[in-house]
């Protein structure tokens, strides 16, 4: 028997038993003895927080007012997250204590409540399609294996989907499944009364991350950046009409996760200036969103949190050599653009930025992904490579020393723009050594890298030259 057979008889099984209990009058099953007495927390909270965090994780802060009996009972909160994790579950109020705390994520399906009745009696209800005569049979469930297997009397019989109408009425719902995940606490009062509960616990199935949307004016040397943050939720739980603060930096957890890194793909300096739009939380920032926030489930929300205004930028050209060798043509200088993120700290995120065209319509120019870069830095976003600067490296003699080399290098930069242009060249593998000789004087990076700032007037070219001693 196909699965969607059984789901579809123990469907309408489900519904039969519930029209049954009705009309016979039947009460519920009685609560489970664990407890004295159960209270279902599923009112609205009064009070929800989410805290995000960049990597697959949340922290929900739930309160809300419930009325307890004095002594043992139990609270039922139907409506946590499905991605819980049980172990961080905290429930605190004056004059409670938690004597024990279940989470119960085996859900109420038609499979299910076959699967739960293998062993006991249902009752199998056929329907006469041609005089629409019922019959009722009460069978054993002997298997749910790939299909149900019934003893009726004396016989076995495999259900079958030969689409003959036929229900399956269950007596009763099985205690333990539960119509969406449930965390069950039984807790012990001081004494009876409404009071006010903190349930907070960690989840997985949320995170964010942010994206950047840049209008860069090349004229003015300008760049108005806007930052948007999408939040995707697939917990299996929707969070309604939260206060939501979002987190960034790297947060370790068991499991391995970090929320994020500051290495990233573009060139930045750090600064020091204090944050404004984020709060320090430790050596994190927390960033508030402005208002409360609904997040159903299997669904991503983007909302704008930053916005730069007009920062000062400038375009770049650079090139890096890599090694020392000659190219056998001229190579495309990478085009960026450099600009200051002032006093705004930006989470990690793309940088997409556009400028306007000669009609003032917008155009894409290039993206770049960026780490968590802290308030106050000189930040440099690669969007291209350039289309009329070139750089050709030349090695003009090599040679071969007993602890190292020595290179005479010659770079020619050409530029074909209508406007000078200044292109930051990198000399990589220096390997500690010393240049002996240049066109122009360089600045050392570090043990490895020299750069030169190579201006080039327009429609013309410049020719940089440097001897260099590299170490062994």
């Amino acid at each position: 028997m196909r699965k969607s057979a059984i789901l579809a008889l123990a469907l309408l099984a489900s519904t039969a038993a519930n029209a049954a209990h009705k009309r016979a009058g039947a009460k519920p099953p009685s609560a489970p003895p664990a407890a004295a007495a159960s209270r279902s927390a599923s009112t609205p909270a009064q009070q929800l927080s989410l805290t995000i965090y960049n990597n697959d994780l949340v922290m929900v802060q739930d309160i809300r007012t419930l009325d307890l009996p004095a002594g043992r009972s139990r609270i039922a909160f139907p409506d946590v997250s499905a991605a819980i994790r049980p172990e961080t579950v905290s429930l605190t109020s004056k004059g409670l204590s938690v004597v024990e705390q279940n989470f119960d994520y085996d859900l109420l399906t038609p499979a299910k409540m076959m699967e739960k009745q293998v062993g006991r009696d249902v009752q199998i209800v056929r329907t006469n399609p041609a005089t629409g005569a019922q019959t009722t049979e009460t069978a054993t469930v002997l298997s749910v294996n790939s299909g149900v297997v019934l003893r009726i009397g004396k016989r076995i019989e495999a259900l079958r989907d030969d689409g003959l109408p036929t229900r399956v009425v269950f007596d009763s719902i099985p205690e333990n499944l539960r119509a969406s995940p449930t965390l069950s606490v039984t807790v012990d009062a001081e004494q009876a009364g409404p009071r006010q509960v903190d349930l907070s616990y960690l989840a997985s199935g949320i995170s964010w991350s942010a994206a950047y949307v840049g209008m860069y004016d090349e004229k003015h040397g300008s760049l108005n950046l806007q930052g948007w943050v999408t939040i995707a939720n697939s917990s299996g739980t929707s969070f309604r009409d939260a206060d939501a603060e979002l987190i960034a930096g790297s947060v370790n957890t068991t499991s391995g996760n970090s929320g994020g890194t500051y290495a990233n793909g573009a060139r930045t300096t750090p600064g020091t200036t204090a944050q404004q739009g984020a709060k320090p939380l430790g050596d994190l920032y927390a960033y508030r969103l402005p208002e409360r926030v609904t997040v159903a489930n299997q669904q991503t929300k983007q909302i704008a949190f930053l916005d730069l205004g007009d920062a000062r930028a400038t375009k770049r050209y650079s090139y890096e050599a890599s090694y020392f060798n000659s190219a056998e043509r001229a190579q495309a200088a990478t085009v960026g653009v450099d600009f200051s993120n002032g006093s705004e700290a930006i989470p990690m995120g793309t940088v997409r930025l556009y400028m306007r065209d000669s009609k003032g319509d917008p155009k894409f120019i290039g993206e770049q992904f960026i780490g968590h870069v802290p308030a106050g830095s000189n930040i440099g976003i690669d969007i291209g490579d350039a289309f009329d600067v070139t750089v050709q490296p030349v090695m003009v003699s090599s040679e071969t020393r007993q602890h190292g080399a020595r290179y005479e290098m010659k770079y020619i930069v050409r530029n074909a723009r209508p406007e000078a242009v200044t292109v930051h060249l990198v000399q990589d593998s220096l390997g500690g050594g010393d240049i002996e000789h240049e066109s122009q004087k360089s600045v050392r990076i570090d043990a490895n890298h020299a750069a030169w700032d190579v201006r080039v007037p327009a429609q013309g070219e410049t020719i940089l030259t440097a001897t260099i001693e590299t170490g062994s």
